[in-house]
């Protein structure tokens, strides 16, 4: 795993080998802009939906609401725009031969998402940050309806990228100046493959449930500290009317998605359940490590389970408890199942909360308690960034399970890596890379901590004197 280092370098120094730092880097720089894209996604049918409302109604609570939002949008897509510009870098400098191979196909795509989707979405978002006063009322309401437009066009077009890479089609293998590259055939099913109405439902999706629970916090948070913010109070019950409808509709839609993948990618659905022999498959409902051991291998006997028999058939085929489950044993090389395995039981443990806590708001919502429930202000403000981490475990699931290719069943992730890479370059620009993203993502939250004090100054609260510690300032029992 580790690489020698030169002589000039102190003994002591251990640097990655440079496929093992490039993998590091990409992922890290991708963990990292997904939560800003996503933040965006998640965001545009808010924004949407407050302008709309703003603008005809012209009630105080909206507007306020719209103003704090595009503010919070405008920084995401300012942060999602610096961590994005160096993904398409890497696979240059990191990943040649994906660029080389690849490259007339997911060059198309990756100029539509810049010059279709995020100029659109630049543009229209400097007329709803300054035009309010400068445009009419139809012009403003269609620039909103544009930035969403925008952001889920960029989504879509990088995901058309990265479901060609899991599922490749309409193109053929063809040699030019001694390489061996993916020739364009077909732009319409390399462009629509298989796997990529399931993966944009379930991702757009995920961003909505993302910012549904950051809005619940955020609204939770300010209600907590002023019970008869009007406008707060509105939106903490639209984000948990929209939690009501995404969470629950996440489930059965990702139930559907885990049959597509054990028909398309069997080997990443057995690396989901940790299904190493062939055969029937059981449903692992918990898992409980007994020890070490036991976490870092699936596979080890001291892993306690809560499994369903044979159900791991049952869903993956649609009905047949028999059915049977190719595993992981079948392979000469596995991705890291233990990566999988756990990310994938911590997305689903997750989204059930999230219905759970969607439920529950919507009761409170029945019985007129919301504002007054603490328990759950405390809960909603504690599980607001817990959307993130289900998006990352499921994206995970996604990248890491599809190892060892890079392109499905055509190109494998270590052939991928340059050559020419040294141990020590790539350790260091992937640690300067960690050390710049974590700054981002701090400033990221530094400026949400100061927009949400600027409210609370606004509409005479008092602000939390706790120190900054999350996404959101701490709630005590003294506030």
């Amino acid at each position: 795993m580790f690489a020698s280092v030169s002589a000039v370098d102190p003994g002591w120094i251990a640097f990655l080998s440079p496929e093992l730092a490039s993998r590091a880097q990409f992922g890290w720089t991708i963990s990292v802009h997904i939560l800003f894209a996503a933040l965006s996604v998640g965001l545009a049918p808010f924004i949407v939906y407050f302008t709309w409302k703003d603008v005809r109604t012209d009630d105080e609570r909206y507007t306020r609401l719209r103003s704090f939002w595009v503010k919070v949008f405008a920084a995401g897509f300012v942060m999602g725009t610096v961590t994005g510009i160096p993904m398409s870098f890497q696979f240059g400098t990191n990943f040649p031969r994906f660029a080389e191979v690849a490259g007339e196909l997911i060059g198309g795509p990756l100029a539509f998402e810049a010059k279709m989707a995020f100029f659109l979405e630049a543009v229209f978002l400097g007329v709803l940050l300054y035009g309010r006063d400068r445009v009419g009322d139809r012009t403003y309401i269609l620039s909103s309806v544009l930035v969403g437009v925008g952001a889920w066009l960029s989504g879509f077009w990088i995901l058309v990228v990265n479901a060609w890479m899991q599922t490749p089609q309409g193109y053929e293998m063809v040699t030019r100046g001694g390489l061996e590259i993916a020739k364009l055939t077909d732009p319409i099913a390399a462009f629509f493959t298989p796997r990529l109405p399931w993966m944009y439902v379930h991702m757009i999706n995920a961003s909505v449930i993302s910012v549904a629970l950051l809005v619940a916090g955020v609204s939770a948070y300010i209600v907590w500290k002023k019970r008869d913010a009007a406008a707060w109070n509105t939106a903490l019950k639209l984000a948990v009317v929209i939690l009501l409808i995404s969470a629950p509709f996440q489930a059965l839609h990702g139930d559907a998605y885990g049959r597509h993948v054990e028909n398309t990618q069997p080997q990443k659905f057995a690396a989901m359940e940790a299904h190493y022999e062939t055969g029937p498959a059981d449903l692992h409902l918990l898992a409980f490590p007994t020890s070490v051991d036991a976490i870092t291998n699936p596979k080890a006997e001291n892993l306690f389970t809560v499994s369903l028999p044979r159900l791991g058939s049952f869903l993956a085929s649609g009905g047949d408890f028999d059915a049977v489950i190719t595993g992981l044993n079948e392979y000469e090389e596995n991705p890291p199942v233990p990566l999988v395995f756990w990310s994938f039981r911590i997305m689903v443990g997750l989204g059930f909360l999230f219905i759970a806590l969607a439920l529950w708001g919507a009761y409170l919502i029945y019985r007129d308690r919301l504002a007054e429930s603490e328990r759950y202000l405390k809960a909603m403000i504690v599980a607001s960034p817990f959307g993130y981490a289900a998006l990352l475990t499921g994206w995970y699931v996604a990248e890491i399970g599809r190892q060892p290719w890079v392109i499905q069943g055509e190109l494998k992730t270590s052939d991928a890596v340059s050559t020419t890479l040294s141990s020590t370059d790539a350790t260091l620009t992937l640690t300067a890379f960690v050390v710049i993203y974590i700054g981002l993502v701090a400033t990221a939250l530094y400026v949400l901590k100061w927009l949400i004090r600027e409210e609370l100054q606004d509409l005479g609260a008092a602000a939390s004197d706790e120190r900054w510690r999350g996404p959101l300032p701490e709630v005590n029992e003294n506030d």
